[in-house]
């Protein structure tokens, strides 16, 4: 069907980049509404004041840009990642002597990619500059719109603060926890609606490079190993580390408030260097404590808030996708990863109902075209809200839960065991499709509901074989493991596992 629509996408950020580039690549009018001056600019001041962070890419986010149509992209931003393969746990033994156990993410050799946020919001707007149908409206606040009437009002946020009106087809909603999108949209919907802020605040820090010749390693900058995630957890707290490929790491202290306070109260410095050899042994050998303190002091306290909405849309005319849809805790990784899959997804749905003929009400010989891509529009939008918010709501709820397993779990016997005995099965039973959660949700593009699903079905199945006393099979598969090792006795290994398989699988569906 000829005709194009004008998309107005509020939010230039990564997810908003990203869903103009689907948009203006499909031959749309594409105009982008920021109300900071350009993200390019290092003079413009973050909407959370601190120049955050190293975000982790995994393969939602891949995906998403892989489907956008320009693999330079794609290209372009995996060039400049730094591959993380797990978690460095890092603690001090009974003895006082300071240990690092590493933890990795997957059992096959898969890495999650620290990626600089700057950079791919950089060249997302770079490739967007070059389209001919995109035009961009930096320093404008969304002020008002009437998603019946189809317009929306800016305010110009220079010296004179005119106010433009805009028309449009589609508007996207990208702009973030606090969106003024969503808020319109309440006015227009009834939306169910929960903004929830737990008891943890974070504060930014740096990691320094070592000091090294022009033509040194890339690598020999790095004080610690640059493929992990480095985390020191503390059950109630924990500060963790992310590298960055000039050599730093940006690290974040997550913290319950009261802690906040005590340390917000050290007059002489002392209080929090003491802290962290406290907590978190090894840290002021990285980040000396005069620099700690000079750190905590300058850069913000900031809350962490978690938001779950539903629907994301109205009518033909707009819909809100990341975290103006659906903010989280970043416990997961998943933030970003889950706006980037917003925007895949939604074009999915969106070019599907553009394939669907429209029935043409009883009485009226014909829809022009404008009235037969809003009718798609209407469809499609109503699909992606059905789909998204189940899923939008499990990721939420595992990112909360996640914390609880980077500050505390890690530690746990009971943790590592489920994890080894399911990473055992992935991998000598892979005809089962048994995997970790945190496979599923970084590695693959199940839906997230779907994964939650799948988990708790595996969970209530190793119960179920640790319990019942039915775990004698892996005991025997174990055994018959080591006899493989020693002797290479094929056949007895795969009738020992076809024994186990049997037993899985019959556990998996009665569970």
């Amino acid at each position: 069907m000829d005709g194009k629509q004008k998309v107005i996408v509020v939010g230039a950020g990564p997810v908003g980049s990203l869903a103009a580039l689907y948009a203006a690549t499909r031959g749309d009018e594409v105009e982008i509404y920021e109300l900071r001056n350009d993200l390019r600019d290092p003079s413009t001041t973050p909407l959370n004041f601190t120049k955050s962070i190293n975000l982790a890419l995994s393969e939602r986010g891949i995906n998403a840009m892989r489907h956008s149509g320009h693999p330079e992209l794609l290209q372009h931003v995996l060039g400049a990642t730094i591959p993380m393969r797990g978690r460095m746990i890092h603690g001090r033994h009974p003895n006082g002597e300071l240990y690092e156990a590493s933890q990795d993410y997957d059992i096959h050799g898969r890495s999650i990619l620290a990626v600089d946020r700057g950079g791919l919001n950089k060249r997302l707007l770079d490739i967007l500059d070059d389209m001919p149908n995109v035009k961009f409206f930096f320093g404008h606040k969304l002020t008002g719109a009437d998603f019946r009437q189809q317009k929306a009002w800016f305010k110009l946020q220079d010296g004179d603060r005119r106010k433009i009106e805009v028309s449009f087809d589609l508007m996207i909603g990208a702009d973030g926890a606090h969106s003024s999108v969503r808020y319109n949209l309440m006015k227009f919907t009834r939306m169910d609606f929960k903004q929830e802020y737990i008891d943890t605040l974070w504060c930014e820090f740096q990691i320094q490079p070592k000091k090294t010749s022009p033509d040194a390693d890339l690598y020999a900058k790095f004080r610690i190993s640059p493929n992990h995630l480095h985390i020191w957890p503390g059950k109630a707290f924990m500060f963790i580390a992310i590298p960055s490929d000039d050599g730093t790491f940006t690290c974040t202290l997550f913290a319950p408030g009261e802690f906040y306070q005590q340390l917000e109260a050290d007059v002489d410095g002392k209080t929090i260097p003491a802290f962290f050899d406290s907590h978190f042994p090894g840290v002021t050998s990285l980040i000396p404590a005069e620099d700690l303190v000079a750190q905590f002091r300058k850069n913000p306290h900031l809350p962490l808030i978690n938001i779950k909405c539903t629907p994301y849309h109205y009518s033909s005319s707009v819909v809100i996708v990341g975290d103006a849809a659906h903010a989280m805790v970043p416990f997961y990784g998943q933030g970003m990863n889950a706006g980037l899959e917003d925007v895949r997804t939604l074009f999915e749905i969106l070019d599907k109902h553009s394939q669907i003929d429209i029935s043409v009400p009883e009485g009226q010989s014909s829809l022009s075209v404008a009235e037969a891509k809003a009718a798609q529009r209407r469809l499609a939008l109503a699909e992606y809200t059905a789909v998204r918010t189940p899923d939008a709501h499990s990721i939420n709820d595992l990112a909360l839960q996640n914390y609880i397993e980077m500050r505390a779990s890690v530690l746990s016997p009971t943790y590592r065991l489920r994890k080894w005995l399911e990473e055992k099965l992935s991998v000598y039973l892979p005809g089962l499709g048994w995997q970790t959660k945190y496979s599923r949700v970084s590695f693959s593009n199940e839906r997230y509901s779907e994964v939650v699903a799948k988990s708790d079905s595996q969970g209530k199945v190793l119960v179920r074989g640790l319990v019942g006393g039915v775990g004698l099979p892996l005991l025997v598969t174990g055994v018959l493991l080591y006899s493989r090792y020693r002797h290479g006795l094929e056949r007895g290994l795969g009738s020992g596992l076809d024994v186990l398989q049997g037993w899985v699988a019959r556990a998996l569906q009665r569970s």
